[in-house]
C-alpha cells in the first residue's frame, strides 16, 4: 500500500530543511535516510528536492512512504478477526487466546500475522507488519497494529517515553490487597530464554501499578487492573507471583489448569493520541467469555465494560 503525506508549511515551519521539518513530524532518521535512497519521495511544490532544501510559509511538501516487503513470506491464512478500529495508518485488534504474534519455529501459519496477511489481500492491500505492542500467545486483548512505516516510527517512540496507557485485567489467585504499586526488577531466570523471575542485583527495573475490583471466594480469584509503567517480558505474571498471587493457567508461573486453560490476563484498555491525525484515541475490549466464569456475574457490570477510574 503506497502512503502519501501531504503538509502545508506554515510560518513557525518557515526556513526548516526538509529533513528538521520531518524529523519535528515524527519522522526517524533511519526512515528519512531510506526516503533520501528513493528518487520522487520528498516532493517540495510538485518537484523533487534534497532534505536539505529549506522550506517557506505556503509550500506544500509530499512525501511517499517507502513501502515494505517485509512480511510477504507471510502465508496468508483466513482467521476470525476481532477489529476494533481501522483508518490508513493504523489497526486496533481485539486478539484471541492461543494466537502468537509473530511467526516462529512451530507457528508458521497460526500467527495474528497470517490472519492479517489474509484480511488485507482480501481488500487487494499489502502491508509490512507492524505489531507495536506485544501480548503473549494467550494473552488476550487490544493490540496495535501500524500500517505504514511513519506510523510506526512514531507509535514505537510513544511506546518508548510511555505515551500509550495499557491497563490490563487479570484473574489472581487469593485475595488481592485493595491497591498497591509492585516495584521489582525482572531478569531471567537462569539459563531459560523464555522464563523470567524478579531479581533485584541482574534485574532490569519494572513497575506495575495494581487494583483490585473484586474477590470471588467460590473460585478464589480475585479481579484485579493493572497499569504498567514498564514493558518488561512477563511482567504482570512474573510480578503477581511475587506478591503471592499468581494468575491461575498460567504454564510457566502457576500451571493450575483447574479453572481456566490459559494465563487469566486480557489487554483490556488503550490510550493514546493518534501518531497522524493527533486526536485523542481510548480503546475498550470486554472481558473474554473464558475469564468470566472466574467471578460471580452478579457483580455490577460496569466492572467488566466502563472506563476505569485509576489515574
Amino acid at each position: 500500500m503506497k502512503t502519501t503525506m501531504t503538509y502545508l508549511i506554515q510560518q513557525h515551519d518557515t526556513q526548516k530543511t526538509a529533513e528538521q521539518f520531518l524529523l519535528s513530524n515524527g519522522y526517524s532518521a533511519a526512515l528519512i535516510r531510506r526516503l533520501r535512497r528513493t528518487e520522487y519521495s520528498i516532493l517540495k511544490n510538485g518537484s523533487p528536492i534534497y532534505t536539505t532544501h529549506r522550506l517557506n510559509e505556503g509550500d506544500t511538501l509530499s512525501v511517499t512512504l517507502p513501502e515494505d516487503h517485509g512480511s510477504e513470506n507471510i502465508l496468508p491464512i483466513p482467521m476470525d478477526l476481532d477489529i476494533c478500529y481501522e483508518d490508513r495508518d493504523l489497526l486496533i485488534i481485539n486478539k484471541a487466546a492461543g494466537v502468537p504474534i509473530h511467526p516462529s519455529q512451530g507457528n508458521h501459519d497460526n500467527t495474528l500475522a497470517n490472519g492479517i496477511a489474509w484480511y488485507l489481500g482480501e481488500k487487494g492491500e499489502t502491508a509490512a507488519y507492524r505489531a507495536i505492542n506485544r501480548l503473549d500467545r494467550d494473552t488476550t486483548g487490544l493490540l496495535i497494529l501500524a500500517r505504514h512505516a511513519l506510523s510506526a516510527c512514531i507509535l514505537s517512540e510513544m511506546v518508548r517515553t510511555h505515551a500509550i496507557r495499557r491497563c490490563y485485567l487479570a484473574a489472581a489467585t487469593g485475595l488481592v490487597p485493595p491497591e498497591g504499586v509492585i516495584d521489582a526488577p525482572i531478569a531471567r531466570a537462569g539459563t531459560s530464554t523464555i522464563e523470567r523471575c524478579v531479581d533485584f542485583e541482574r534485574g532490569d527495573s519494572a513497575r506495575t501499578h495494581y487494583r483490585t475490583l473484586c474477590y470471588n471466594p467460590d473460585t478464589n480469584c480475585s479481579l484485579v487492573e493493572l497499569r504498567l509503567e514498564t514493558g518488561r517480558t512477563h511482567q504482570i505474571r512474573v510480578h503477581m507471583k511475587h506478591i503471592g498471587h499468581p494468575l491461575p493457567g498460567d504454564f510457566l508461573y502457576n500451571p493450575d489448569y483447574r479453572l481456566i486453560g490459559r494465563q487469566a490476563l486480557h489487554s483490556w484498555q488503550l490510550d493514546f493520541i493518534h501518531p497522524i491525525k493527533k486526536e485523542p484515541l481510548h480503546f475498550e475490549a470486554p472481558l473474554p467469555d473464558d475469564m468470566r466464569p472466574l467471578f460471580r456475574m452478579d457483580l455490577p457490570l460496569d466492572l467488566y465494560s466502563q472506563r476505569s477510574p485509576l489515574g
